[in-house]
């Protein structure tokens, strides 16, 4: 147990939307809620609603057992808490460090706190902005495992689920990094196919409900493939590779004529091929996952 052990105040290094989102739901949890950016002037509304504006960020630190950092990754972090001043202020006490950046950035900084005597824990927000300090919010933990205990009750004040993942500091990032890339590659998806859709004289209002039933589809398939990909199946039974090959170079072809970019679905489509060229065409799609990762 640290030295630093009240559990009524929280400090928040950095006030971008989604710091004070974080903020204003610790001041709605009536915690005593110390503020501090690099670049003043975000905090006025949070002042209004209680917050303790900190002059500088060693002091900001030194005034709650526990600092919770949002900034937009670990190169802003670094810039905050490696100051020697601020380093000094924080032995003894918790860092949780929810800015996103990579797992191995994350573990670095987990080996820096360890060196200087802060306790550290690794964290990714999965919700956007509006959610947070509602049952919406979803928070990913990682690092020790009492430490998490000790500082939930404070956590919990930004809402939602929170899961601790395991003692490894940087599995938080991994989650972070997976679920960010089904994010983005799906709404790279629905960007191109409101591109085709457009030129075919389909509006994206038109579209967007047939969309969503896709998009309904695809939980289901993802329990399955995953079942799959940790056995090593990749059943192709329903749909095998080869058939879904056909599909990708209609989408392909189709956005060429009318001189649309399918530069990413070309690569997809490639990956495709390049399994069933390694003679796994009546496996199923995510074989793909398995191919990706040889070297």
């Amino acid at each position: 147990m640290s030295e630093h052990t009240d559990q009524s105040s929280v400090t928040v290094l950095g006030l971008g939307p989604m710091g004070r989102a974080l903020a204003g739901a610790f001041l709605d949890a009536g915690l005593r809620t110390t503020v501090w950016n690099r670049t003043p002037g975000r905090d006025g509304d949070l002042i209004a609603r209680g917050a303790v504006p900190a002059p500088s960020a060693e002091a900001a630190v030194a005034a709650a057992p526990l600092s919770v950092v949002c900034v937009v990754n670990y190169d802003a972090s670094d810039a905050v808490l490696r100051r020697d001043a601020v380093t000094a202020a924080l032995k003894g006490r918790t860092v949780v460090n929810l800015s996103a950046d990579t797992p191995e950035r994350a573990r670095d900084t987990g080996e820096w706190a360890a060196r200087h005597g802060i306790r550290y824990l690794d964290g990714a927000i999965m919700t956007p902005t509006p959610a947070i300090g509602t049952d919406d919010a979803v928070f990913l933990f990682s690092g020790p495992e009492k430490l998490h205990r000790e500082h939930r009750p404070v956590l919990a004040a930004l809402g939602g689920g929170h899961t601790h993942l395991g003692e490894d500091i940087g599995r938080a990032a991994a989650f972070d990094i997976a679920l960010l890339d089904v994010f983005w590659t799906s709404m790279a998806g629905y960007a191109h196919a409101l591109a085709v859709a457009r030129a075919e004289g389909v509006t994206a209002t038109e579209l967007t409900p047939f969309a969503q039933g896709i998009a309904a589809i695809l939980p289901p398939l993802f329990a399955q493939f995953a079942a799959d990909a940790d056995a090593g199946t990749y059943s192709g039974e329903v749909n095998p590779i080869t058939s879904a090959v056909s599909t990708m170079s209609h989408v392909v072809h189709a956005s060429e004529d009318h001189g649309i970019d399918a530069s990413v679905m070309r690569v997809i489509e490639g990956q495709a091929r390049r399994v069933v060229a390694l003679g796994h065409g009546t496996d199923g799609y995510i074989r793909v996952a398995e191919v990706l990762a040889r070297h």
